[in-house]
């Protein structure tokens, strides 16, 4: 005995939109791979300096000790 054949079923989600969703998909793995200049840790895709969000934070502190010691030394 055969099976009778089904009749192929509509996609449900349109090919133009599925297409541009397996490429968003794969301009996020390629934006993330970037490393951090400093630990090699991967950076975000937003940032504009090769920092990783640790690294970043350090200078951000870093420059604000040097802020506030400035004016004890004159």
């Amino acid at each position: 005995m055969r099976r009778k054949l089904q009749p192929k079923a509509e996609p449900v989600i349109a090919a133009e939109i599925l297409e541009k969703a397996k490429q968003s998909i794969s301009t996020d793995r390629l934006k993330k791979s970037s490393k951090c200049s400093v630990c090699g840790a991967e950076t975000s895709s937003a940032a504009t300096e090769p920092l990783c969000w640790v690294c970043r934070r350090l200078k951000i502190s870093a420059w604000r000790d040097i802020e506030q010691q400035m004016p004890a030394q004159e």
